[in-house]
């Protein structure tokens, strides 16, 4: 499995053959993604409506490069896509499966989204902006910061999961040096463990055996 974080919760996941399928999860407007360097996209996953996690212009053009794209969101999600001409679905494809991973208490500064946790391909989970879940596959997108968490509730909630890898997302609101003062401190923290930190760097592919 090879993954490229997009920055923020925004991220490439390529299976090789025989699977060959890839999937991007949240392309949101905090995350960059070329449009024009992807060769392939069989499925786009949203897992709820804030901007941050949904750049609707960009999924435009992505369903208008591959037309063939399954887009998998929550409802609220599926229609605003659907007002702006792009098909989505409630239903996951083969290989995904949702679990209960609600948004954290955003009030009073955003509206409540609804939202979705996804499993993909029984091997990497994504909880959307949640720290309110009580499942995980061997390799975790674990959002670590935000004004709805704090990094403390992140890591103890991961040493309760134990999963084999954690990819850090949702972590656009730290400069440079703050994000790699943290990574060591969480990397050493789950070490403890026996849980990976992987200290991705945005745009950097990295391949881990699933």
């Amino acid at each position: 499995m090879k993954i490229t974080k997009l920055v923020h919760s925004c991220l490439l996941v390529e299976m090789p053959e025989p699977v060959n399928r890839t999937v991007l999860f949240d392309p949101g407007v905090m995350s960059t993604v070329d449009v024009g360097s992807l060769e392939y996209l069989d499925d786009i996953v949203i897992t709820h409506s804030h901007g941050d996690h949904l750049n609707v212009d960009v999924v435009k053009q992505l369903a208008q490069k591959f037309p063939d794209v399954r887009l998998l969101a929550p409802s609220e999600v599926v229609e605003q896509l659907k007002a702006a001409g792009v098909n989505a679905s409630t239903e996951p494809s083969k290989g995904m499966s949702l679990f209960d991973s609600p948004h954290e208490s955003v009030a009073p500064l955003f509206p409540q989204p609804e939202e979705i946790g996804v499993h993909y391909l029984d091997a990497l989970t994504h909880p959307g902006d949640s720290h309110s879940f009580s499942e995980t596959k061997q390799i975790l997108a674990l959002p670590i910061t935000a004004p709805w968490g704090a990094t403390v509730n992140a890591v103890n909630l991961a040493v309760k999961l134990k999963p084999k890898y954690v990819i850090p997302i949702h972590d656009w609101h730290w400069r440079d040096e703050a994000r790699e003062n943290m990574y060591g401190l969480i990397e050493e923290a789950l070490a403890k463990h026996g849980i990976t930190f992987l200290k991705v760097k945005n745009g950097e592919p990295f391949t881990l055996d699933v």
